[in-house]
């Protein structure tokens, strides 16, 4: 990447410390959005491609990577330095937790407190089969990879959805397979991307976050991330900040709002981020009002008199609409704005009249065995 793009890096690192010494968390709030704004917005992250020399494949994805993690670990470096009560981290101490090379480009982030206390821990030792266990997971990393290279050569499931004159001549049934496929692809993507990257990191006694859940086990908003990085990230500084124990509306829809503006810059606004963002926070905050409802009486009552089986085969009509409902809003941010309207026209209305997708007793059984 050169030594422009490292000074690049180091230029941000050198302001957000500066910041940190001030211990205000509003302050490295405000630099950390600022910094991270000057990266996914024009002109200013144009003005700063522009720096780094050379030009190959990767570059754009290094660029991006390397400058929106590192300004999202600095964030997380500057906020725990205003909890340390006791004087302040040293830059020496960011250098390390920023460009710990594993983590560096495509993450995942570990909070500052976390990678901190792992790293100065002095006791280091092996659990049992730990090696064996490690040695599998890298094998297995390697065979999912070969296969996944075998599978994308042979089926086009990520080219399909930009010819929309095909797309159109799809089955419901084709056409629902082909958009779950779509975000099976990304799980698979994330799952070996961190899983190799953990397994570096776990030979060097670090405990990374895990890679996301199989897309298949969804179905509450709650936990629909790829990326459990962010996710722990967004958590801990945005999210439970302001939420607290989550049991108050007003407080939980101001929480849910914050975090997905954080995560609309951290993916660069645009019109299919604003429309992902806003259904996302939608389906976390009705998630919370069912529950609310469900919870006070008659419901509560009707449901304390039902049988376990009844109850978890009327959870399962609501989550295998919640499941569908998190993979159409997540095609959203795969695909193009077109190809996720024609997917939910299919399973909203064409589907649903046709005794579809929406009606899948499959599907519904499913989720009654889930519960």
């Amino acid at each position: 990447m050169g030594w422009t793009f490292m000074g690049l890096v180091l230029s941000h690192c050198i302001i957000l410390y500066s910041v940190a010494m001030v211990k205000r968390k509003w302050m490295c709030f405000a630099a950390g959005l600022a910094s991270l704004a000057s990266i996914k917005l024009e002109p200013y992250n144009s003005w700063q491609e522009s720096l780094v020399t050379g030009s190959f494949d990767l570059q754009d994805i290094l660029f991006y990577g390397g400058c929106g993690f590192s300004i999202m670990r600095c964030m997380s470096f500057a906020l725990e330095n205003c909890e340390k009560k006791d004087g302040n981290y040293t830059f020496c101490d960011l250098l390390k937790y920023n460009f710990y090379l594993p983590f560096f480009f495509f993450g995942p982030i570990m909070t500052f407190d976390r990678y901190h206390a792992q790293v100065n821990n002095t006791k280091l030792i092996r659990k049992e089969r730990e090696m064996w266990n490690i040695t599998t997971k890298a094998l297995l990393h390697l065979g999912v990879i070969l296969v996944v290279d075998v599978f994308f050569h042979y089926l086009y499931i990520l080219t399909i959805p930009s010819d929309m004159k095909l797309v159109t001549k799809l089955s419901d049934w084709c056409l629902a397979g082909l958009a779950y496929s779509n975000l099976v692809y990304d799980w698979v993507k994330a799952a070996v991307m961190f899983g190799v990257i953990n397994t570096v990191a776990t030979l060097d006694h670090l405990d990374p976050p895990q890679p996301p859940k199989c897309i298949t086990m969804l179905y509450v908003f709650a936990e629909t991330h790829f990326d459990r990085g962010i996710n722990d990230w967004l958590c801990k500084y945005v999210y439970d900040y302001i939420g607290g124990d989550h049991d108050k509306i007003p407080k939980e829809l101001l929480a849910t709002i914050c975090t997905f503006a954080v995560t609309t810059l951290w993916l660069g606004p645009c019109e299919v981020v604003y429309i992902w963002s806003f259904f996302n926070c939608f389906g976390l905050n009705f998630e919370l009002w069912v529950a609310k409802l469900f919870s006070i009486p008659p419901f509560s009552t009707i449901e304390g008199a039902m049988g376990e089986a009844m109850s978890r085969r009327i959870r399962g009509v609501f989550n295998a609409a919640n499941f569908w409902a998190i993979v159409l809003y997540n095609v959203l941010s795969l695909n193009s704005l077109g190809f996720a309207k024609l997917v939910g026209r299919r399973l909203i209305f064409k589907g649903r009249n046709n005794k579809g997708i929406l009606c899948n007793v499959k599907t519904y059984r499913l989720f009654c065995q889930f519960q």
